[in-house]
This record gives structure tokens, sequence and C-alpha cells, in this order.
């Protein structure tokens, strides 16, 4: 594995900082004077221009560099440095990364625990291996430089300088659309790798490729990720192509590695690929149009005639340059700060790009037992929702969640009903699904508290009995559980009140019925999830189901140690663990430690303020923020665990509620002044400081974070309360309006008066005109639109602070 090992100095960041923001100014320059047609509409701002798919991208995973898509599409189309290099444990950095040199080729899928489909092009001496970053020679691979790469929302392109070949990425949602612009030469040729790994897809079981007597090109491969072979050793992960070119090759033939075998038409096996040799012009251009699809290569086929049946690159790339464009018209940022324009629309651009589709366009989708599902048609003849595939969601109810239910609430919808398939397939609700099979991630669950958030936002539409069957079994369920389900120790939270702490060394990283060497950080979400449903439960008047539901969310009392001021982990006995290490991770927590999770009940904190006090609560909270923004709040380290033996992590999960907290403390103008300093120091625009210094961005989650704490609105609870609210903060814009989902078109619309440094605290509150006295709003009046105005000040109101 190739690796480098970066030392970060103060003055290596802050060159990096000023090189950055010169291009980035640069960059926006040549744009900003290119006005943006959507569909149907006439935009009096593209925003779009302040997206930079680049940012953070030292050290990212292989789904969060994707510039060659759409929103919540399943093509996914970027260039490959490492992906081939595979991915030992299935979660690490691998794909792009932008400190690299050399290009590989370029991938058509790219999802958590799915990748596959790499194509390239080449001059000269065929060669059907990649390459190392080492020595791009021995391969495929072309060096290439930065000047030469374009990247915008839906749209990639690049020199691949050692054959003078410029690629051109562009999507619809389930077709890739690659565009070669070869230089005059004898001997070019298109390169389809099929049958290696890629990225976090793990070993290729089989594959296959053929080229059809009518000039397409189709086939499949089969791959066994880490995390399926983990949580459901008898899954896979099955990918389908079928392709079209617009050149007629002089010769082709097929290869394993470098066996290579002339004028053969198909191949069959782990490393089948195929190659088209052609003679072109200068600048003669090749296109090869994929579609995809998880369920047959018959659906790639429909999928791409239905998406774009005798369609040019340059429509497809207009077409997937206005659907991001529409989604980024739905929140309109008016503000003088490039760079801070440029880290929400970035971060919004992550949000809507992650948890890509795994339906066809006929609603066929793969289901977790293997076979194929078939989703409910409308009249129509058009699916009633879509599937889509997810990481684990882990930390979405403090981002994501918040962010769909407010703006994309249909795609809120549908991302529901995609576990609600899983769980009527398999008889639970999985953590993580790539095309339905098991991928849990960290072994929890919490997908019944997103039904329930959903549940309580009127988010989601149908299945409803379902959903509340599901969402209770999640909580209350571990007879015969499955292990991709999540929440294997979960029997000792229910009978016992806590789950038990397993060292690592005895369990293997492993939970089990007996306990975990995660304990307390378990033990901590299974009560804010058992209270998230057990509000579901309430509502739906199932009252003895809420009785045990809020009895177990109350079960996080046992873990304070009134000696240390900590959550402590416990063994079987019930006593406390001895030798304890708050900074420790590992353990009793999960990529986390005491400092971090002591402030985990974010379903009540105003009873977690009293068990602590609320002087010292407020005075360790406060420290702990001072101390961690000499590190960026979360590390400078390009490591994803970077700052779990920090005091605060920001590039982790756990933490990102911790700022709002204050909101319930009674000192709210720290939450104002300290998510204002993260947002400004953790997250940058450049590649390595982007979130954090190379850290992980879960699929949209640390970007959809900025989002919503730039507008200055987040509820600690993830909208599970039986009346959800938003608490505020510190909102950064002079003006935003949303577009909310309701009927009367009204937007939501907030402003800030006197918005400027240092005036970073909340001095008063209007809304729709009049005086508004309190933190918190509704999350059904801001649906409704309203215009919330914001008069700020150098010197913060400590009058001002109920909820």
């Amino acid at each position: 594995m190739f690796k480098r090992i970066y030392i970060i100095s103060d003055v290596m960041i802050s060159t990096y900082l000023k090189l950055a923001t010169a291009l980035m100014f640069t960059f926006c320059l040549s744009c900003a004077t290119k006005e943006h047609g959507g569909i149907g509409e006439d935009y009096s701002e593209n925003f779009s221009k302040y997206v930079n798919p680049n940012i953070g991208t030292a050290h990212s995973r292989w789904f969060f560099y994707t510039p060659g898509a759409v929103p919540f599409g399943m093509a996914k189309l970027a260039p490959s440095t490492n992906g081939s290099y595979g991915n030992s444990n299935g979660w690490e950095a691998v794909g792009y990364d932008s400190r690299h040199e050399s290009i590989e080729g370029f991938a058509n899928l790219h999802e958590f625990q799915i990748g596959g489909l790499l194509f390239t092009g080449i001059t000269g001496k065929l060669k059907t291996v990649p390459g190392t970053l080492e020595n791009p020679d021995e391969g495929y691979r072309s060096r290439f430089n930065k000047e030469d790469e374009v990247a915008k929302p839906g749209y990639y392109k690049v020199l691949l300088r050692d054959y003078n070949i410029t690629v051109e990425l562009t999507a619809t949602k389930r077709s890739g659309w690659q565009r070669y612009t070869f230089p005059k030469s004898e001997n070019s040729y298109l390169i389809f790798d099929i049958g290696n790994q890629l990225g976090e897809s793990g070993k290729v079981k089989d594959a296959q490729v053929t080229y059809n007597k009518d000039g397409t090109l189709e086939g499949y491969v089969v791959t066994y990720p880490e995390y399926v072979k983990k949580y459901q050793p008898d899954g896979d992960i099955k990918m389908y192509f079928f392709a079209e070119v617009n050149k007629k090759p002089l010769a082709y033939g097929v290869f394993k590695g470098r066996d290579v075998r002339e004028n053969k038409d198909s191949i069959r096996g782990v490393g089948a690929g195929m190659y088209f040799n052609y003679r072109t012009e200068a600048n003669e251009q090749v296109v090869i149009k994929t579609g995809l699809s998880y369920t047959s290569i018959e659906n790639a086929k429909r999928n791409l005639r239905t998406e774009a049946r005798e369609m040019k690159f340059d429509e497809i790339l207009e077409n997937a340059q206005d659907s991001w464009e529409d989604e980024f018209q739905k929140i309109k940022v008016t503000d003088s700060s490039l760079i801070n324009k440029t880290k929400f629309y970035t971060g919004l651009f992550h949000s809507l790009l992650g948890r890509g589709l795994s339906s066809d366009v006929n609603g066929q989708f793969p289901q977790n037992d293997g076979s194929i599902g078939q989703v409910p048609l409308n009249p129509d003849g058009k699916p009633k929702f879509q599937v889509y595939n997810t990481d684990s969601v882990w930390g979405t109810f403090w981002n994501l969640n918040q962010l769909w239910a407010l703006v994309w609430p249909t795609y809120y919808n549908d991302f529901l009903q995609s576990q609600l398939v899983v769980y009527k397939n398999s008889n639970w609700l999985a953590d993580g699904t790539a095309n339905g099979r098991y991928v849990s991630g960290v072994g929890t669950n919490f997908v019944g508290l997103m039904i329930a958030s959903g549940f309580q936002t009127g988010v989601i539409k149908d299945n409803l009995i379902l959903a509340y069957e599901a969402a209770l079994k999640n909580e209350i369920g571990y007879i015969d559980r499955k292990e991709g389900a999540g929440k294997i120790d979960l029997k000792g939270f229910v009978e016992n009140g806590y789950v038990s702490y397993i060292p690592v060394e005895e369990s293997n990283w492993r939970d089990s019925p007996e306990g975990s060497p995660f304990s307390v950080s378990h033990s901590l979400e299974y009560a804010y999830s058992s209270y998230a449903v057990a509000q579901m439960a309430y509502k739906l008047g199932k009252l003895e189901d809420y009785k045990l539901l809020m009895k177990l969310s109350n079960n996080w009392r046992g873990f304070y140690d009134e000696s240390t001021g900590f959550f402590r982990p416990r063994l079987k006995d019930g006593k406390f663990l001895k030798d304890f290490n708050p900074l420790a991770p590992w353990r009793g927590f999960q990529e986390g430690n005491a400092w971090q999770y002591t402030y985990y009940v974010p379903h009540n904190p105003k009873d977690l303020i009293k068990v602590i006090g609320k002087d010292k609560f407020n005075t360790r909270l406060d420290s702990i923020f001072a101390v961690s923004e000499k590190t960026e709040f979360g590390g400078v380290g390009i490591d994803a665990f970077a700052g779990i033996e920090t005091l605060y992590n920001h590039g982790n999960q756990p933490s990102l509620h911790m700022s709002w907290l204050f909101n319930f403390s009674e000192k709210p103008w720290l939450t104002q002044k300290w998510t204002r300093l993260i947002g400004d120091k953790f997250y940058g625009i450049e590649e390595i400081h982007g979130y954090g210094y190379g850290q992980d961005e879960d699929q949209g989650q640390l970007g959809a974070w900025y989002v919503m704490s730039s507008l200055g609105i987040f509820d600690v609870k993830g909208l599970t309360g039986q009346t959800p609210t938003f608490q505020f903060g510190s909102p950064i814009f002079d003006k935003v309006e949303i577009k909310v989902d309701n009927d009367n078109n009204k937007p939501l619309i907030i402003q800030t008066i006197d918005n400027r440094l240092p005036n970073i605290y909340v001095e008063k509150i209007e809304r729709n005109g009049s005086s508004y006295n309190r933190l918190s709003i509704p999350y059904k009046d801001l649906v409704q639109g309203d215009t919330l105005k914001f008069y700020m000040s150098e010197k913060p109101n400590k009058n001002l602070f109920g909820l």
C-alpha cells in the first residue's frame, strides 16, 4: 500500500489557506459572470459556482469524491488514484487522494462498500494492469497536473499527461458518461477493467464482460466487501452494466492481468477485462455511455435507454449541472463572504451526494436475501418511491435528518421506505445497506430513531404501522437478532439496564449478548433511540410500549460516576471499571472517550446538567472548547481517528451536538460563540484542510452540520420530540431564503442585522416583524414559512436564554 506521512506545521497550514483562498477567488471570478438557466427557471445567481469538490480530498473515503454525478444518484463517476489498492478493513481512505500525482482510471460506481467498473484511455503500447503510484509506467495509469483538472457538481475533466488524452465525466441518475478526446495516434485504446477490486468493494468473486455483435458492451462484477463479509457472510454485491461506444474499434480483445487474448469477444472470471483499439485523429472524441444496475444487465440497458435515449454528452452534462443547481436554489444565500459561501454550498453538495440509488427505473431493486424486489407502482407506472443504499446512520440525526426533513422531505421519506423494504425481507432493520446487504458499520442501529424523527416531522407518508413495528423491534428485540442488524449487545441493556464492558482483548472487537468493548457508548445510544421511539409510541397510543421505552431511555444514569464526574464502564458484576482514564478511546467508548461521551444524553440534556451540576457542566464544557480550539476542534493529523484521544472531536459523530448544549444550561451565548468558531476553524476550503485535516466526511454528515450551524438552527434531539423544535445558534449569513415544503409556497427566511465580526452574538430576535423572546422554534412553524431576523452584537445578551 502506498503511504505518505505528512507533518503539518502552522506555517504550512497558513500557506495552504492563503493559496486555497487565492485559487478559490480565481475560480469563482471566472464563473461569476455566467448566469445559470435551470429547468424552467431563470436564476438570479448560480450557486453551483461556490462548490469545490476538491475540498477535503486528502485522505477521503471512496464515496466522497464523485463530481460526475447528480444528487442522490446511482452513477457516481470519479477518477481513481488508488482504488485498485483495495481496502483491507473496509473503511480506510481509498479512491482519490489529492496528494497523489497519477490516475489509474475512472470508476462508474462509488458507494459505501460498493465500487466497480473502471474505464480509461491510453495510447501507444497496450497495457492491461493499472500500475503503481510509485511507478505509473508499469501499467495504464497516467500522471496528471492539478492545473489540468476541473471538478464541478455534475462534471469532471482532466488531462492524462502520459497519453495526451482529455477525459470528461458526467452522469444521469443511473448512467455514467465518459468522453475521451484523443490525440492523433495509430494505437489508441479504451480499457474496460471490470473484474478487479475497486475502493471499498472487496475481493472480486466473479466478473464477465462481453462485446456484442451490435457494438454494445455488457457485463457484471460480483464482489465481497469486508463489511458484508463481517455482517452477512452469505452475501455479496452485484454490479451490472450495459455500454454503448460511439466509435467502432479496429480491433478488440480480452485480458486477465497481463494475459491478453486478441479478437476474443467475451471473458469471465476474476480479473476479466476488455480493450478496444482505435486509430484516432487529433482531438477526436470517443464517448462511452453506460447504463448501470444492481439487479441485471437488462435493467442496466433499460436505465440507459430510459434516462438518456438519443442524447449527447453535452446535453447530459447540461442536465446534470441543472439538476444540481435546482437543488442549490432551494437554499439561497446572500452574503459577501466568498469563503463561507464556498463552505456552505460544498457542504450542501456532499449532503446531497451520499446515499445513492439502488433501484432501477422500473422499481426493481436488490433485496437483503439476494433476490430482486419490486417497489409498488403508481397508476402512471412509476415507482411510488426510490430505494437507496446507505452507510450506517450513526449521527445522522444531528445533521442530515434535520436538513432533509426541512428541505428534502420527499427524499427523506424514500430513504425511510428503503429501510422498511429491508425489514420486510429480513425481519430486521439494517444499520447500513449495500445493495440490500447488511453493512452495520459501527455495530449499532439508529434507523428506529430515524423512523421516529420522520414520524414526528410528518415526513414518512406510508407504511406507518410497519414503520412502528420495525422501530419498536429495533429498540427491544434481541432474541435471534442478526448481527447485521446491529445491537447484538442489546440484551443486557433491556434486561439489566446497561451493557457490560468486555475488553477488546477478550471480545476481539466484537459485540455479543454478554457485552461489548463499547458498552458505555452503546448504552447511551440505545437510551437515546429508546426515547425517540417512545415519543412515537405515545402519539400512536401505545402506552405500555411508551412506559417501557421511557424506562430504557433513563439507563444512561447508571453510568455516571460522581467520584470522577464522567460516564464510566461497568463490568458484569455492576462495578465500575478500575484504572479508568477518561481520555482513553476504545475502552467502553466507540470512536471516542469519556470526555466526549459524558455529554451524550441528547434526549434529556436538562437532567444531564442537573446530574453533573449546572456550574460544573458549563465551566467544564466551555473549557473543553477553549482547549480544543488550539487543535482546530478535531486534531491536525491526517487520520480518520485523529481526534478520538482529545477532549472534543468534530471529525467524528459522537461530539457533534456538544457545542449546542449551552442552550439548555442557560448560557446560549456560548453555543453562539463555539458553533461560529468551529465553522471558522474546523472547516476549510482546500484539499488538506477541508473537513478537519484529512478526517472522515461520512456521506455528507459533516457538510450538513456546517449547513445547519451556519443557518443558526439545530436540534440536539434530532427532531424526535413530540413537538420537534430547532434551537437557535449564531446565523452567519446576511440573508438565507429556504424553499420549505408547504402548500402556500411561502419560504423560510433567516436574516441577520449588523452581522459582521466580532458581532457573533444574538442581541434580539424578531419573527414575522414581532419580537420573539425564545431560543427555539417548532419545526412545524418553520416549514409553514417564516421570517426570522437576528440582530447581532459584539456582546452576548445574557437575558435571552429561554427555550
